[in-house]
């Protein structure tokens, strides 16, 4: 094996938050009236910054406002997750949401822990 790695060089993840976790939040909109989705985003964004536990990526909203997600990352996902849970606890448009917790980068072999917001 260590021949190959002089030969060919060890081998790199190259991915953007290739060596971290994420937390990723799934949820039902029902509006284009995105200022919600914004206002949440700006509280995530400054939990995260504050705790120092990581980043806040960025927020996909379906165009026609049915759905949307946000995305987080951070060296520890649960840790993430306590910070940013009261944050969606308090958004009215969480109820139902799919909060996935990634320990890894996200893929389909990536352990995870999925927490189901209840409807009201």
């Amino acid at each position: 094996m260590e021949l190959l790695s002089r030969l060919f060089g060890a081998r790199k993840d190259t991915g953007k938050h290739a060596s971290e976790q994420a937390v990723t939040v799934h949820f039902l909109y029902g509006s284009t009236n995105f200022q919600h989705v914004y206002a949440v985003e700006d509280l995530l964004r400054t939990a995260i910054s504050e705790a120092k536990i990581g980043e806040y990526d960025h927020h996909f909203t379906a165009r026609d406002g049915s759905d949307g997600w946000y995305y987080m990352y951070g060296p520890d996902a649960e840790a993430l997750y306590r910070v940013v849970q009261p944050v969606l606890e308090n958004a009215c448009f969480i109820p139902g949401a799919t909060v996935t917790l990634w320990f890894g980068p996200p893929g389909r072999r990536t352990p995870k822990r999925v927490i189901e917001f209840p409807s009201l």
